[in-house]
């Protein structure tokens, strides 16, 4: 099993973590037609804290929200939110300890209600609270996420995506969650819209204490907003570490890849591309030994076919006793032309 992935909380904090995953595995179908898509995750949030997951389209990034809020059951591992296993948890608990914030803001707003009604209703899962108290949490909120409450009358229709997103942030804040699933949150969006709503859950979370798992396929929004990174290919974490320490010098050959497609304000990118070239998508299932990144990789045996450890013995199995528990025979390899550049835009 992987070492979990644990972040230092913020200054003054001493909470357990809020999020608490260990040996997560989820596959659909059964037999011989099953379909692994996440193998062996664990990851660890304190609260006050962001851990970005970011992978490339298929990866199993959504599959890993979906585990944790209880739309797939995970065939084997446990998810604990504030120290409580979610299994012993009502599926109404269950929705209040853990909110979501989807890719679409458009699509996950009732269309038929106002601004106001769509996070009052989210109240309704907080019974202590009355129904004046409802109408000043909902103007609160909607000033939290810098919206005019005034906005409380209008329809979803009538914002724009930026403001959509918005209102589902304060939305996924009503219920007093412990813990926030952000899935690919600012894909949808331009790019100034996509500023503006970055920048507003980082305003967030200094007044919220909530543990968030910021999911994306961009490591330059993800750099933007994550205390710590978990890098995730075919199912697996295949690299974690501070948020600092994995952009400044990625130890897997894959994180790398991923820096090298990152363009800089210079126009260059963070990383040499002699790492880019890597293979296109390989049905890494059919690997029953070994390293599964090992079709793609530009440092294993397609360029050097003598590291016959690559095939003989999983990477994953003495991740712990390497720097940001990558899964890579020769991740020390990665710091032989660390790059000085900074600044991902």
């Amino acid at each position: 099993m992987s070492a979990p992935i644990a972040t230092d909380a913020k200054p003054g904090l001493t909470a357990p973590a809020g999020l608490t995953v260990e040996g997560l595995y989820v596959q659909y179908g059964s037999g011989h037609t099953a379909n692994k898509v996440v193998h062996d995750l664990s990851l660890s949030v304190k609260t006050g804290q962001v851990l970005g997951l970011v992978g490339e389209s298929g990866s199993g990034k959504s599959t890993v929200a979906r585990g944790l809020l209880g739309l797939v059951h995970p065939t084997a591992g446990s998810v604990a939110v504030g120290g409580v296993d979610v299994a012993t948890m009502t599926a109404r608990h269950r929705a209040r300890q853990i909110q979501m914030i989807f890719q679409d803001p458009y699509a996950s707003l009732n269309p038929r209600m106002s601004v106001g009604a769509i996070i009052a209703e989210a109240l309704t899962t907080r019974p202590e609270v009355s129904r004046q108290q409802r109408l000043d949490e909902v103007r609160r909120l909607l000033e939290l996420v810098m919206l005019d409450p005034e906005l409380d009358a209008r329809m979803p229709r009538q914002l724009s995506g930026g403001q959509r997103q918005r209102v589902a942030i304060a939305r996924a804040l009503a219920a007093k969650p412990k813990v926030i699933i952000a899935d690919e949150i600012t894909s949808a969006l331009d790019v100034s819209v996509q500023a503006q709503v970055l920048n507003v859950l980082r305003d967030v979370l200094e007044h919220e204490q909530v543990s968030v798992l910021f999911i994306s396929h961009s490591l330059a929004v993800v750099r933007y907003v994550s205390d710590h990174i978990a890098v995730m290919h075919d199912g697996r974490i295949v690299e974690n570490g501070s948020t600092n320490d994995l952009i400044t010098a990625p130890q897997h050959p894959y994180t790398r890849a991923l820096l090298a497609s990152v363009p800089t304000l210079d126009g260059s990118t963070l990383q040499d591309h002699s790492w880019l070239p890597i293979a296109g998508p390989q049905d890494a299932q059919q690997i029953e030994t070994g390293c599964r990144y090992r079709p793609r990789c530009p440092i294993g045996t397609v360029t050097h076919p003598d590291r016959t450890i690559c095939v003989e013995v999983d990477p994953a199995d003495d991740a712990a006793s390497r720097c940001n528990q990558a899964t890579c025979h020769f991740a020390a390899v990665a710091q032989r032309a660390s790059p000085e550049k900074q600044g991902i835009n």
